[in-house]
């Protein structure tokens, strides 16, 4: 316990200031985040602190912040966010083994807390950053990456399927196709033409979304679509039924309506919410299996551009946090 104390009060006296964070105390759009001094993490024995590198912002924290998701996670104000992060630790509470401080980590809170300078993660939550990692990537790990291996896992692809993916260059789609062709699967890319390169060097089949994509969906897949990975919303759930797939192979990370209503898949990152997952897919990106793309990176106190150029929904990848 003596040792424990200790290492709070060194790590305490190390601050060079008071610990920024993003906070917000009403729900809304971008414009009501802010970044602002704010109580030190809570430590307990069973956690590790973490100096944030490189945190990730996602859709999901949009659907919390503006209240759309209030009836299935209520928020309290003033109210943290984010998952994704990567950083170093700085303190490691006395019930946890196999850290110490000073060990690049990566991992997620589910605290809505990892927009800030520093967090406080349960242990089980946090594997080691191999050094091939950049931050950027290591801070972007955990919900794209871990809603694209759960929703493939879900649909469970097999040699010479054919499975379509909605948003294939985003940030959960990007990661998808990638998994998808190391199963062996024919993969229709649905994207821009901006992105339809980025698919081919992939081996995917870029199909241009927007008005007719159905025909053009039909006339890729040969007639044949055996699986569905809906990565957007917006009715891809029911363009996959039509064109003949079955509800049990198409997965949602996002349509909870037609979840409901036609029984389809609803796997995202926190059905891979554990590190033995986790530790899987980190090294398939730091042996260079799969990438994990970063679109661009913006300052801690640039929070509301980053989600406003998020909400645009065109970019390639990851946008990252740089606290």
């Amino acid at each position: 316990m003596l040792e424990y104390l200790i290492e709070i009060v060194k790590h305490r006296w190390s601050l060079e200031a008071c610990v920024r964070a993003v906070r917000f105390d009403e729900y809304g759009g971008p414009d009501v985040l802010e970044v602002r001094e704010a109580d030190d993490p809570v430590m307990a024995p069973d956690r590790v602190l973490v100096r944030v590198r490189a945190a990730a912002v996602n859709p999901g924290e949009n659907f919390i912040r503006n209240g759309a998701a209030a009836a299935m996670w209520s928020t309290t104000f003033p109210s943290g966010q984010g998952s994704d992060l990567s950083g170093e630790v700085v303190a490691v509470g006395r019930e946890v083994d196999g850290f110490e401080v000073g060990m690049p980590v990566l991992g997620w809170t589910d605290e809505r807390a990892s927009h800030a300078e520093l967090v406080a993660v349960p242990a089980d939550h946090l594997v080691a950053k191999p050094e091939s990692l950049s931050w950027e990537v290591a801070g972007s790990m955990y919900i794209a990456p871990m809603a694209a291996f759960a929703s493939v896992r879900a649909v469970a692809p097999r040699p010479g399927e054919v499975v379509a993916v909605s948003a294939a260059a985003g940030g959960v789609g990007s990661v998808a196709v990638q998994l998808l062709r190391r199963a062996g699967a024919t993969v229709i890319g649905l994207a821009g033409p901006d992105n339809h390169d980025w698919l081919k060097a992939q081996g995917a089949v870029p199909v241009e979304y927007g008005d007719g994509q159905t025909d053009r969906i039909r006339q890729a897949a040969d007639g044949r679509l055996d699986a569905f990975v809906d990565t957007f919303g917006g009715g891809y759930v029911e363009l996959a039924l039509d064109l003949g797939v079955q509800p049990d192979r198409i997965n949602t990370i996002i349509d909870i309506a037609a979840v409901r209503a036609h029984g389809v898949g609803f796997n995202g990152s926190a059905e891979a919410a554990n590190t033995t997952d986790l530790d899987a897919m980190v090294r398939l990106v730091a042996d260079g299996a799969v990438e994990i793309p970063i679109a661009r990176t913006y300052p801690l106190d640039g929070v509301r551009e980053a989600y406003e150029e998020l909400n645009a929904r065109h970019t390639h990848g990851k946008i990252v946090l740089l606290p």
